[in-house]
């Protein structure tokens, strides 16, 4: 009888080790146009209230050449990119390039498809992207959710909705990429949210990112549903 609880016990924790709850997430936050650090802030906050998610971070600005508490990243389960443009070396460099070439998952935000001049290939060899610049300042862009793929779990629930900006150009996304959401104006109709699995990684990207767009439930919901599917999690 002893032995049965002990086994029965092991299956509870084992079942436990796979809920969210366990999930510890670094954050790269350096993007100053974008307020970066105040939205990382505020979403972790809610994913720490909401599901009791641990988050990490490395904070820092842009073109940043070095940083601090990247060795956080060796415990984490996920990798949040939020940055812009840094010039790091060296081990801090190596750090980043090692997590993303393992396979492990990463959820960029945003300026991240430029993240890193010292590992450019991270747009194209990661993320499936081909950022190419964005158009101009809109008042009204409108996000759409892609047709064929309306029916995916990280669009459950979500509405088409409206809001300014400017919109990131990818052109020639990888074929591997499964794009959920566009953003259509008169200037521009751009994939702006795609989720890929990339051998045994599981990456999302999203072009949004604007500083209202976490305070918007639709956003910060897709993000929370992107962040348990990279991380294979259960919300």
């Amino acid at each position: 009888m002893k032995h049965l609880v002990l086994i029965c016990f092991g299956l509870i924790l084992s079942l436990m080790g796979g809920c969210s709850k366990s999930l510890k997430v670094h954050m790269l936050s350096g993007s100053k146009e974008y307020n970066s650090a105040e939205s990382l802030a505020l979403w972790s906050e809610h994913l720490e209230n909401r599901y009791g998610i641990e988050s990490s971070f490395t904070w820092s600005e842009d073109k940043a050449k070095t940083v601090t508490n990247l060795e956080a990243l060796k415990d984490a389960d996920v990798l949040v990119v939020f940055c812009r443009r840094w010039e790091l070396e060296g081990e801090q460099a190596q750090a980043i390039i090692d997590w993303c070439e393992s396979g492990k998952p990463v959820l960029a935000i945003r300026t991240a498809s430029h993240a890193f001049q010292f590992y450019k290939e991270f747009d194209s060899k990661i993320l499936g992207g081909n950022y190419s610049g964005h158009g101009p300042a809109e008042d009204e862009v409108s996000i759409q959710i892609v047709d064929e793929n309306s029916s995916d779990p990280l669009l459950e629930g979500l509405a088409p909705w409206q809001r300014p900006g400017k919109v990131y150009r990818n052109p020639e996304i990888a074929q591997d990429c499964q794009v959920l959401l566009r953003a259509q104006s008169p200037l521009e109709d751009q994939a702006v949210a795609w989720k890929r699995v990339n051998g045994e990684q599981r990456v999302f990207y999203t072009s949004l990112g604007l500083p209202d767009d976490f305070q918007n439930p639709k956003f910060v919901g897709l993000l929370d549903r992107a962040l348990h599917w990279v991380a294979e999690a259960r919300p």
